[in-house]
């Protein structure tokens, strides 16, 4: 399921690019984390989903996985730096072709997003199989998705060029949620700890959904009135519980051990 990538070069150039500026090292940890948290919740994808995020004080850079590793593998110093032309920058190996592809269309196109989460959680891509509007506005979970949601209804197949990364960008628009129709998801973020949060959220939205709808009995839905109340209650204190919510995170990666600051 997964391609190779070919980089335009390899530029060993990271001391001359500062590429190691406490918030580059914060960065790093903070992805790798990520990386590793998904695995631990089941939302990973063998070797085949990617996470990004840009290289702060170079916005034309982006650190992205490795391919071949799986996301329990990957630890700060695995993270490939890559720049929008395809030259890896800095660190040992290739992406995965698609997560090239994708991300930095995703990164170039639309500068607001610093991460960008891919994955085929299962139970966020259970709701892209369906027919209709994948998330429903029935728990206080998916409310925090309100109105922040798109959906890609044209699957064609993997992301092998810029121009389907660039169709991935558009379909995004201002949402920051992509559910990608018989693919999977893309959680779009101001910085890693959002990312991370509605990563989260999202899938455990999703799982209760799928649990409400397996039970056969009528769903009930919330009025748009108190969707949109509940929204924005939640969205105002969004940044300050997504960085709580990441270093609780971290700290039981510690604790179970976890090298993902090496």
């Amino acid at each position: 399921m997964a391609h190779t990538f070919t980089p335009s070069s390899l530029s060993p150039r990271a001391g001359r690019l500062n590429l190691d500026s406490l918030a580059a090292i914060e960065a790093r940890m903070e992805l790798a984390a990520c990386l590793q948290l998904a695995a631990l919740h089941g939302m990973e994808e063998g070797i085949c989903n990617h996470f990004s995020a840009t290289v702060p004080g170079h916005d034309d850079l982006f650190f992205v996985n490795p391919f071949g590793y799986a996301f329990e593998e990957i630890t700060a110093s695995h993270l490939l730096v890559c720049d929008f032309a395809g030259n890896v920058i800095d660190g040992d190996g290739t992406p995965e072709a698609t997560a090239f592809y994708i991300h930095a269309q995703l990164h170039q196109c639309q500068p607001r997003i610093k991460a960008a989460f891919h994955t085929h959680m299962p139970n966020a891509t259970a709701l892209c199989l369906l027919q209709g509007p994948p998330l429903l506005w029935l728990g206080q979970t998916a409310l925090k998705f309100y109105g922040r949601t798109a959906v890609d209804e044209a699957y064609n197949g993997l992301a092998l060029d810029n121009r389907e990364g660039q169709r991935i960008a558009a379909a995004l628009g201002d949402a920051d949620i992509l559910f990608l129709k018989n693919h999977g998801v893309m959680v779009a973020a101001p910085n890693i700890a959002e990312a991370w949060d509605d990563l989260y959220y999202l899938e455990r939205a999703a799982e209760v959904q799928l649990k409400a709808m397996a039970s056969g009995q009528p769903l009930k839905p919330i009025e748009p009135a108190v969707a949109q109340l509940a929204y924005e209650q939640m969205r105002e204190g969004d940044p300050a519980s997504a960085r709580a919510h990441l270093d609780s995170a971290m700290r039981r990666l510690r604790g179970l051990g976890s090298r993902f600051d090496q």
